[in-house]
């Protein structure tokens, strides 16, 4: 198939930006597309916090239920059925980017993927939402294991260049305020330890000036293009 561009990094190290500038720099070896492969759980979070008038109850009933859940897995229990639920729900909206992302690549279009599933550190981000213990109802047991078996399937696909975006917590912060900082913390502390099925993995500064980050994502990038075959137009 196509390469595959993966970018991952914590929140607020400059994926989405990084990303917008080589898709279409990338372009100059041939037709390229873009995915989004995350859970983008926060994301709906905010949106659901900003509506009119029921959004503030929301929001915090929202928070109330995550930091339950967050609660549990540190215990190592798992959630119980109502975020179960919504859990497997983010997971099957996951699965169908992905099975779009490789569809792309099928077509021929090179793919530039903001974030990238992974099972080599359990609990991390981008990885399974339930945690590995066996206490539980049945049914929650059983979405588990679902769970389980398709962020196997889908990092068992490996990137043809992994960019790894490292960024300190405070530039992460500033960028990203709306953002819990022990989350972004924690986030930061595991990248290092993501190792996406052996795939090539380029370290990038991302507290540098944001044109020395696109210079150094452009190399890594250009190098793995040239060892694929690919001449740039």
């Amino acid at each position: 198939m196509a390469p595959l561009i993966a970018i991952i990094g914590s929140d607020g190290s400059g994926k989405s930006t990084v990303g917008d500038h080589i898709l279409e720099w990338i372009g100059r070896y041939g037709p390229a597309g873009r995915a989004h492969l995350g859970k983008q759980s926060g994301n709906v979070g905010r949106a659901i916090g900003q509506l009119p008038l029921i959004g503030g109850v929301m929001d915090r009933a929202i928070h109330r239920k995550a930091d339950d859940v967050n609660r549990r897995l540190k215990e190592d229990k798992q959630p119980t059925l109502l975020p179960a639920l919504v859990i497997t729900a983010f997971t099957l909206r996951r699965k169908r980017r992905f099975k779009r992302m490789l569809a792309m690549r099928k077509q021929g279009l090179i793919v530039v993927t903001d974030r990238f599933p992974q099972v080599s550190v359990p609990g991390a981000y981008d990885g399974p939402g339930f945690p590995d213990s066996p206490g539980g109802s049945k049914l929650v047991l059983a979405l588990a294991r679902r769970e389980q078996a398709v962020f196997e399937w889908m990092a068992g696909y490996r990137p043809d260049l992994v960019l790894r975006l490292n960024v300190d917590v405070d530039t992460a912060f500033a960028r990203k305020p709306d953002h819990r900082r022990d989350a972004l913390a924690r986030k930061i502390a595991v990248t290092p330890y993501l190792t996406y099925n052996g795939a090539p993995i380029v370290d990038i500064d991302a507290n540098q000036p944001l044109e020395q980050v696109f210079r150094d994502a452009e190399a890594a990038v250009a190098k793995i293009m040239a060892e694929r075959g690919y001449t740039a137009k």
